[in-house]
């Protein structure tokens, strides 16, 4: 039982691994393509930033269960808490072990790629705490959605891809921060990725809009509504399956770059449930669906890019 709750209800692999692995693969994709691919400082990178996602779901939960206790959101945690099955200590501790863990990464990030680094494991802690924490939360002010579009859309994806390209210019770094080694491709070519991880949310927000409003957090269905909420849904949709076009024809990537295309039925699938249900049974199965998307996209996309010509 205790394991179930840990893994199940507080780790959600099925959610956290997926929306973290997505962007770090375009970034490796990339990073092939411009020969500059290092394995050790990808996969550190990737490490630190699903810690810091982690750590921010643990967060969450362990503001529902303190702050907001008598809002049954999540009745098997609540209940897990009054049996025993889980201690309040136990999941901040757990939370604390989280960020300590990714900032183990840094002192090797960090001597090969430059104050960067911790620049942007501050940007990430800062964005993965604010989302529940404080009267100034991401989801009190509403801003929840632009924030992890381009968190896992922008910065994740050139963060990844910094850490690997900065040693190959061959120099010491130090304090500095290479401009030079982040090609225009690096902050856009995570955009469909970012759209697709922020659908994630969204499917979270409709399924759960009436708990949301008891806790104070301004959503977008909470604030506008559920036609609001799935036309951003199916907007940022159309926006992963338009932007391959972009990347070909434009940005002069190879055919290869559309292979994503190849999960559009998937796609036109969540979407359909996503625009006529409301049961919490129908939504719930969206969200680890959503997120396995994102991964085959991402994973799709990263060939795409790695190949040339």
């Amino acid at each position: 039982m205790r394991r179930n709750i840990w893994i199940d209800l507080l780790l959600y692999p099925t959610h956290t691994l997926p929306t973290a692995a997505a962007p770090a693969l375009v970034g490796v994709g990339l990073a092939v393509h411009n020969g500059v691919f290092a394995a050790a400082p990808a996969a550190l990178a990737f490490g630190a930033s699903w810690l810091i996602h982690v750590g921010g779901v643990f967060t969450d939960n362990y503001q529902l269960l303190t702050r907001h206790a008598e809002i049954p959101e999540h009745p098997e945690l609540t209940l897990a808490v009054n049996d025993g099955s889980l201690r309040l200590p136990g999941l901040w501790w757990a939370i604390a072990a989280c960020f300590a863990l990714a900032a183990l990464a840094g002192p090797y990030l960090m001597s090969i790629a430059g104050i960067a680094v911790p620049l942007l494991g501050l940007i990430g802690i800062i964005a993965s705490l604010g989302y529940s924490v404080s009267p100034y939360s991401l989801t009190r002010l509403g801003i929840a959605d632009p924030v992890f579009f381009l968190m896992f859309g922008v910065v994740a994806v050139a963060g990844i891809y910094y850490v690997q390209a900065v040693p190959s210019l061959g120099a010491p770094f130090g304090w500095r921060i290479v401009p030079q080694a982040l090609p225009l491709s690096a902050f856009v070519l995570g955009l469909p990725v970012g759209a697709l991880v922020t659908n994630v949310l969204l499917i979270d927000d409709i399924r759960d809009r009436e708990f949301d409003a008891l806790k104070g957090w301004h959503t977008g269905p909470v604030r506008f509504g559920l036609r609001w909420t799935r036309a951003e849904f199916g907007a940022l949709m159309a926006l992963a399956y338009l932007l391959p076009l972009w990347f070909w024809l434009g940005l002069h990537f190879s055919p290869w770059i559309l292979l994503p295309l190849l999960t559009l039925p998937i796609a036109v699938g969540i979407t359909r449930t996503i625009c006529t249900q409301l049961r919490f049974e129908r939504l719930f199965p969206m969200t680890p669906k959503t997120a396995g998307l994102a991964l085959q996209y991402a994973v799709l996309l990263a060939v795409g890019i790695a190949v040339r010509g």
